[in-house]
């Protein structure tokens, strides 16, 4: 970094208007930084100063007693105030040896003007010089910053820019990826290397789920200082740039190390458009596989390619993802239009499913991606690790193109073997037919319990003939009186007869309850609560919510209020 551009006490002091000052404590701060200068003449200043303004007063909030002195000093020191600068006369004939050891202590400079000064004359002067060094910074961060985007335009673009971030800042710069040796600029040996990576080792996780377009996150390192920044987009973190200071980061080396690390995020964004354009040439394959027409060995070798090996013995699971549009927007733009939209989701998905060690296959019809995750294996069990994945990709809401959307999601249980592909895909359409029963926007097969079965016998007449067995008095007497026994019924028994938590459910008063149930029993027989009874009607049940799931919707507590 060019150290002119950041204007320090020792600059100050250079000034002619300073020519007569004393430095009488603090003396090794004089490198701190100077972003105003500010007269105070109070004492209660908490909201006057934001940190780094050069304080100048006479003392008169100050110099009461010194108690008083010590604790203005002190908040100043808190509030991270450059330094002060106090006028001796009225009201400091001297400055207190404890004031003197308090600014050696926090290396806070202590300036004394022996003379009378006028405050005006310094604050024009050293404003002037702040504000043109500003000016000059913007334009060196702008300059650096082109370049940065120039740069990403070239071969080996992203080194590039963290060479130029290593000259433009003087620090040292690490490049963190999950997958791939980190790398230091300059060079650093084996030794010097091995702190810095236990540090962000122990620091990354702190850094879990922070977002891309978060401000550098700054910690000390021994006597030095980390500034850590996210690189990534689309709500997904693919690196980590880790700038070591040997001073606090200025204003400058932030924005400079903010900038690279949004053409670095660009640049892999616009690698992985194109690796994603490249692997939607699968959809021709997994459509394949999912629609049961490759059985044979070597036709998915030939169709998976060298890896077919690996691939085929990984468990992984078949996800249909339903894409609905609540909100009825209308796609019309060459931007916005639907194959975009299920481009960008895929990009996004396929990065989710990457960081949980999940490998997608993914594949496109209509509103539905169909997605073949192989488990990649990692410490956690896959199903946990894909139920993350999806939740995350459910609460991606900051991107434009996605916030209208709504995944519905159907998830098969784990298999081995592509051929079993199709198998799969069958499990994955029968959960994601359910979600009008479940009303979850994910449902995983293995969940469905009795649904499993009903879903194999619904031909049309064989539930409705159960149903009827079980059910039919209560059936008719629902339609023909609008009373809701069903609903009562269902209620009852799934929570294992318990007529308090019925009645809450049901939001109706416990004598609503026993009335309704007292009509059940009416209608099904006394022995309707026998075992074998009861499993069959709590079996019919769950058909009759396969076949008409709006018949079992529960009543909200305000429509009830209503």
């Amino acid at each position: 970094m060019d150290w002119e551009l950041v204007f320090t006490i020792r600059d100050a002091l250079k000034r002619p208007l300073f020519a007569e000052a004393e430095i009488i404590g603090g003396r090794t701060g004089l490198s701190r930084a100077i972003r105003w200068v500010h007269v105070l003449e109070s004492a209660s200043f908490e909201s006057l100063i934001h940190g780094e303004e050069m304080i100048l007063t006479t003392g008169i909030g100050a110099s009461a007693d010194l108690p008083s002195s010590l604790s203005f000093m002190q908040n100043l020191i808190d509030k991270n105030a450059a330094c002060l600068c106090i006028e001796l006369g009225a009201y400091f004939s001297s400055i207190p040896q404890e004031m003197i050891d308090l600014a050696n202590q926090h290396d806070f400079p202590l300036i004394i003007f022996t003379r009378t000064v006028r405050f005006v004359d310094i604050t024009l002067d050293l404003h002037s010089l702040i504000i043109n060094r500003h000016h000059r910074m913007l334009q060196e961060l702008e300059s650096i910053s082109r370049e940065f985007h120039r740069l990403t335009l070239t071969s080996q673009g992203a080194l590039k820019v963290l060479q130029l971030l290593c000259k433009s800042t003087r620090t040292q710069i690490v490049y963190m990826q999950p997958q791939g040796k980190p790398l230091f600029f300059p060079a650093l040996p084996p030794e010097e290397q091995a702190p810095l990576l236990s540090f962000f080792e122990a620091f990354g996780e702190e850094m879990e789920g922070v977002q891309p377009d978060a401000a550098p996150y700054i910690r000390d390192y021994g006597h030095k200082t980390i500034a850590l920044k996210p690189v990534g987009a689309l709500d997904q973190t693919w690196a980590y740039i880790l700038m070591v200071c040997n001073h606090k980061p200025q204003e400058f080396d932030c924005l400079l190390l903010d900038s690279a690390s949004l053409s670095i995020a660009q640049e892999l964004l616009r690698t992985r458009y194109m690796e994603e354009r490249k692997l939607f040439s699968e959809n021709l394959w997994v459509d394949e596989l999912i629609g049961g027409r490759t059985q044979d060995d070597n036709r998915l070798k030939g169709l998976v390619g060298p890896d077919f090996n690996v691939v085929n013995e990984l468990p992984y699971r078949v996800c249909l993802i339903e894409i609905e549009n609540p909100r009825d927007v209308k796609w019309n733009s060459s931007e916005n239009d639907w194959e975009s939209i299920t481009f960008h989701l895929s990009l996004i998905l396929r990065s989710i499913f990457e960081k949980y060690s999940l490998r997608p296959l993914i594949t496109l019809k209509n509103n539905r991606l169909t997605v073949i995750a192989l488990d990649i294996q990692s410490k956690l069990p896959g199903k946990l690790r894909l139920q993350q994945a999806l939740d995350t990709l459910q609460h991606i809401r900051s991107d434009e193109k996605l916030k209208d959307l709504q995944l519905v999601i159907g998830v098969s249980k784990s298999h081995r073997g592509l051929k079993h592909a199709y198998a799969g895909y069958q499990e994955a359409v029968q959960a994601l037919s359910l979600y009008s029963c479940y009303q979850k926007s994910i449902l995983f097969y293995e969940e469905l319990g009795v649904f499993q079965l009903l879903l194999s016998l619904n031909d049309g007449k064989t539930l409705e003939n159960f149903i009827r067995s079980y059910l039919g008095p209560l059936i008719d007497h629902d339609m023909a009186k609008g009373s809701e026994l069903l609903l009562t019924l269902r209620v009852y028994l799934d929570h294992d007869g318990s007529k308090q938590i019925a009645a809450r459910n049901l939001f109706i008063v416990r004598q609503s309850l026993y009335y309704r149930l007292d009509k059940i029993t009416e209608l099904l027989g006394e022995d309707f609560m026998l075992p074998e009874n009861r499993i069959s009607i709590q079996v019919a049940l769950r058909a009759y919510q396969l076949l008409y799931p709006e018949k079992f919707t529960l009543p909200s507590s305000r429509s009830a209020q209503l």
